[in-house]
Formats: structure tokens, sequence, C-alpha cells
């Protein structure tokens, strides 16, 4: 099986291709552009294997990515490579619109100049699973869940440009009949995660004796998905999915902003004690402009059809989070120097937190 995965220097991403080399064996061409969260450090687990090999690009880089399915013959797309920070959307929107609407519809477009070309039963057995989240879908009240018929409602640059790249794929599909799958999921947490984000930002800040921001009240709920969990659902979707599908993949987790915080804080507690206690560092701050109340997937489809089910839950996950961190200075402390933590994605200037 040889499978490119697009954006495999990141969070999600490198994840992914640590599960495709050294769980499944599969040979993987990693394409990142290696943008500010991109890091290859993720990915010293696969570095020297026979089975992985990488590749600078730009995913915007039609003659880059025609070059790249020509030389290494895939059979399977995973596409990932996106800007994915809602923060950073909010100021710098053209860049999400860039990569990941005219990125994806590049991608697509070399992938079905590829597809055509090839005979059977390799064009049959093709597929291109396009990745996204849950956050093209809106945000929910206090009851209800995201299913796969949700009608899409984008409140953020970042979940427009992914509602966009959504459309995309499954229009290539229906109209190229290109063998496209879709998936959406809830927010990730795990190792490796860069730290703008609501949970790392926690933990980093929390060792620092830095202040932990919380937008708002602390009130608005997410459905979180340890990323390894994640990573497995991928690959049953991209090798069992119904073509011009969508699943969506939820950890079925869902805590509010406020309780996440806090649970760090106890771990923290019990693993690394200070002589002050973590839960005195908490600071509510201004909230985001259209910040979405609630997510929460529904995984109902994903769980009976294939047969994929979250075997993390909130507590296990978020207890192998922390002791990470804890346990891998060398990977964070650079990106730390770099990124302190500082508030992202303000509308006429605040401070505070940043979401995951």
């Amino acid at each position: 099986m040889r499978v490119i995965v697009t954006g495999g220097a990141g969070f999600i991403g490198s994840a992914l291709v640590r599960h495709l080399v050294l769980d499944k064996g599969y040979d993987v061409l990693n394409i990142d552009a290696l943008t500010y969260a991109g890091n290859l450090a993720s990915l010293t687990a696969v570095e020297g294997k026979s089975n992985y090999r990488f590749l600078k690009a730009d995913i915007c880089d039609r003659a880059a990515m025609t070059g790249a399915f020509a030389d290494f013959q895939p059979d399977r797309v995973m596409h990932l490579a996106a800007e994915s920070h809602v923060d950073r959307s909010i100021t710098g929107a053209a860049d999400f619109v860039q990569t990941n609407v005219i990125g994806t519809f590049t991608l697509l477009e070399a992938a079905r100049g590829y597809w055509a070309g090839l005979g059977e039963p390799r064009s049959s057995a093709f597929r291109f699973l396009h990745v996204s989240t849950d956050e093209v879908y809106g945000s929910l009240g206090a009851e209800g869940l995201f299913t796969e018929e949700t009608p899409y409602d984008p409140s953020s640059p970042y979940s427009a440009s992914k509602a966009s790249s959504d459309h995309l794929a499954k229009a290539w599909q229906r109209t190229y009949g290109l063998p496209v799958v879709v998936s959406n999921c809830s927010n990730n947490y795990g190792p490796f995660h860069f730290p703008e984000k609501l949970i790392p930002l926690t933990i980093l800040n929390a060792l620092h004796r830095e202040p932990l921001p919380v937008y708002g009240k602390g009130e608005n709920v997410r459905d979180w998905l340890f990323v390894e969990d994640h990573a497995r659902a991928l690959d049953v979707i991209a090798e069992r999915g119904r073509l011009g599908g969508t699943y969506n993949v939820g950890g079925r987790n869902e805590r509010r902003n406020i309780d996440v915080v806090n649970r760090i804080c106890d771990v923290l507690e019990e693993l690394r004690p200070a002589n002050s206690h973590y839960r005195d560092l908490i600071e509510f701050v201004t909230d985001r402009p259209g910040h979405d109340a609630r997510y929460a997937i529904d995984a109902t489809k994903l769980e009976q059809e294939l047969g994929w089910r979250a075997e993390e839950t909130f507590e296990t996950g978020i207890e192998k989070t922390v002791a990470w961190y804890l346990d891998n200075e060398w990977w964070w402390k650079p990106l730390r120097n770099a990124y302190k933590g500082e508030r992202l994605g303000l509308i006429g200037g605040s401070s505070g937190e940043s979401k995951g």
C-alpha cells in the first residue's frame, strides 16, 4: 500500500504518518510545506525507515503535486494539509483561503489527472480521503449532535475555508467520478500538539507558572478526540469508506473548556506538585469573535458501518497527554521559545486564550 499524506508534519498528520509507517507497514510519502506548525521533530520515530519519505512542497504548486503523483504512484491520498487555527484565521484569512481552498483544488486536479491514467484494478482501488473538521457545521445549542446530514453553517474564516474545500472534494467525486471520501472530526488532542491550542498551551503555561487564559466564562463545549484514535479512524475510512460519503469522527467526550483546564491542573497537581495550586493561574479573558458555543459529534455511522471506536476516554487521554509533555521538553521547548502563548486573532486588541 502506497499512501501520500499531505500535511504529515502537522499534529494530526504526524500521528497518521507514524500509524501508517510503524503500525501498518505502508509506504508513505509525506508532503508538507513546513509552515509554522509543521515540525519534522514530530516524525523522528519514522526517520530512516525504508517505507517513509518526505517531500517539502506546497499543495498549491500544481507542478510539484503532479510530479509527486507520477514519481510515487500512490494507491491512496490522505489530505490533511491545511491552515487550521481559528484565531489566526480571524486576522489572516487570505492564507486560509489559499491553502485550504486553492490548495485542495490543486491537489484534487493533480489526483484526478493521475487517477485517469491508472489501469484496472488500480483505478478502482484508488482513494482520496479529504480530512476536515466539525467546525463546518457551525454551533450547536445545549442539545443534539452533529451528524453527516447536518447543514453546513461555518462561523469563522477557518471553518468557511474548510467548508469550501469539503464541497470541492465532494463535487470532484460527483462530477468527475474521482473516488473521494470525506471525514469531519471533533477537537483533537494528544502528543506533539502545537502549543497555540488550548490543551498544550494550558499545560505549558502551567509549567511556567504563567496565566491560564480561558475565553469568556469557559462554558464553550467541545468533543475531544485523542489524536491516535483519529489516526486509526482515518486509516479505516480510507480503506473501507463509501465513495462520496462523509464520516464524522468523534470521541464522545464532551467537556466545557473550563473543565478541560481544571482537569489539566488536577493532573499536574498529581504528576508535578508545586508550592501553589495550578488552578489559581486561571484567568477569564474576553471571548473570541464568533466563538461557537458547542460542538458534539455523532460518530454512530463510523462506529456501526466501519467498526471503529475511540479507545481513549478523555480521562485516560488527558493523563497520557500531560505526562507526554512532562517527559518531552526536547520537542516543545524550541516551539515555546518561538511562540510563548500570546493571543492571536484579535480585532482591536485584548489578551487571552487560544482554542484547540
